[in-house]
């Protein structure tokens, strides 16, 4: 049962990402146009703010599944009860925290986002943290029971629910766009489509999962070991924000909401890049937990690290190679000639992240193995850096001069210095990981080439030409890869399921 919940919850994870692109494709620009340029901007303002309470969690959320595995083995209900009555009350408690620290955010919206905006912006703004601050506030206690779902591996319930709000908010948010209700009524929306998954999935805990909480006693041991593994988490989802969320504020200081529309075009791009890669990587992290758990084997976690960074490399060389080629026509659009200049800042900020996506999984083989001190130290010298590099840089190259920063961080910190460490001292042979994946690169040489001839021979800008010219372009990769960059496992992912459903048309 776990392993068809593993291949379900993946395929549902890239049905997700599936759905989600081809839905963003259509409903983006529509709502780009509805919403303005300017209330864009100001509404990814605003979430760049607000997001930051989302560190008030201190990482606990990523502890659970790393006690639960232990008490699990253990077959101690009573230890799971405590636990889950633990988390419970931090959250409910973190959560009326947020609350009022969100408070005091809507009170000094001014002084916070600067004196670029002007007074109607400040006053939707106003608003919109209001919203937001709600929204974040009450994903909090429903933290405990998206990391149950998780450590019980029912990655199907999980990612169904994911699929559904995906489908739903377009349809919802749209028509009140049309209504002329804004960014508000964006966010409106948003809040009580969270709200609804939280009540869902806390309603397949209690009555499916059998969840169960004991609120008896307050184990205070068990709260410094999780505060002590939990410390360097937070400060993992500190650079985290720094990272992808402080160039918005930075750039609404000294530009206006404008070129905070540039970039969050860019960055909207960006976490769809990431996501292809997390998706997958998320569903192994109860696998990695028990198998370090158990026998700790070294050479079976640097084998799972590859065989996930190969499929992860696969996916993700596509679609980047195929952002260099046909990512300014498509920008230009879909979004409109007002954000040609999200293209080369998407190009920035996406090139380098490749490597860290196709080695995301080491993430977690840190956190399980309590090695993960390190890398959150080391991010958060290399965010500061960033914060300190892409002030100057965005006063005068703006979206460009933050993403520059941005990038600069994650060359020197998450690919240099990683990599060094992956193999010093996590245990993974990153020797054996790079042969894998350089068996790869000549399966790019033939696709590469048929993307410069094609921007150099066609007009891109004309829609039917595009179509035409990245169907042309993914064909060219997809035969490359299988003939000279899959291996045979690889293969067998695909033509396993293909061979089952001709056998059941058959039948």
């Amino acid at each position: 049962m776990k392993v068809n919940q593993l291949k379900a919850g993946a395929l549902l994870s890239y049905m997700f990402l599936g759905l989600g692109s081809v839905i963003s494709i259509i409903y983006t620009p529509i709502m780009l146009r509805l919403l303005g340029q300017s209330e864009y901007g100001l509404y990814n303002l605003v979430a760049s703010v607000v997001g930051y309470l989302g560190l008030l969690n201190f990482g606990f959320g990523n502890a659970y599944v790393k006690f639960f595995a232990s008490y699990r083995v253990n077959n101690d209900e009573a230890g799971l009860a405590k636990l889950n009555g633990m988390f419970m009350i931090i959250f409910s408690i973190i959560g009326v925290i947020a609350v009022a620290a969100g408070l005091l955010l809507v009170l000094f919206t001014e002084n916070i986002l600067g004196s670029e905006l002007t007074s109607n912006e400040l006053s939707v703004a106003k608003t919109l943290m209001g919203i937001m601050v709600i929204n974040i506030a009450i994903t909090f206690p429903g933290i405990v029971f998206q990391a149950h779902i998780s450590a019980n591996e029912k990655f199907v319930f999980k990612k169904t629910l994911q699929i559904i709000k995906v489908v739903t908010s377009p349809f919802l948010i749209l028509p009140i766009l049309m209504m002329g209700y804004g960014a508000i009524g964006m966010a409106l929306v948003t809040t009580a489509l969270n709200l609804g998954i939280e009540i869902a999935s806390a309603w397949y805990c209690l009555k499916k999962l059998k969840m169960r909480f004991s609120f008896k006693e307050f184990d205070r041991v068990l709260m410094r070991r999780m505060a002590a593994f939990s410390s360097f988490i937070f400060i993992n989802l500190i650079v985290n924000q720094i990272n992808w969320n402080v160039d918005r504020f930075i750039l609404g200081r000294f530009h206006g909401t404008i070129s905070v529309a540039t970039y969050s075009l860019a960055a909207q791009l960006n976490t769809y890049y990431l996501s292809l890669s997390t998706a997958m990587a998320a569903i192994f992290i109860p696998r990695v937990n028990k198998m370090v758990s158990t026998n700790n084997n070294n050479k079976e976690l640097t084998e799972l690290f590859t065989r996930l960074g190969r499929i992860q490399f696969l996916l993700l060389a596509m679609i980047g190679t195929g952002l260099i080629f046909f990512g300014k026509p498509f920008i230009h659009m879909w979004a409109g000639e007002d954000y040609a200049p999200s293209y080369p800042i998407a190009l920035i900020l996406i090139i380098p992240v490749t490597i860290p996506l196709i080695q995301n999984l080491g993430i977690e083989i840190q956190r399980a193995k309590n090695k993960h001190r390190f890398r959150s130290w080391l991010y958060l010298f290399i965010a500061i850096v960033n914060v300190g590099i892409s002030i100057p840089l965005s006063k005068h190259y703006e979206g460009i001069g933050a993403a520059a920063g941005t990038a600069f961080s994650l060359i020197v910190g998450n690919i240099l210095i990683m990599n060094w460490y992956y193999h010093k001292r996590i245990g993974l042979n990153m020797l054996y990981f790079w042969k894998h994946i350089a068996r790869m690169i000549p399966a790019l040489l033939l696709p590469i080439a048929a993307g410069y001839l094609l921007i150099q021979n066609f007009n891109l800008f004309n829609i039917k030409t595009f179509i035409a010219s990245a169907i042309v372009y993914a064909s060219v990769y997809l035969a490359s890869v299988w003939f000279t960059g899959m291996n045979n496992y690889e293969k067998q992912l695909i033509i396993k399921p293909l061979k089952r459903v001709r056998r059941k048309i058959f039948k």
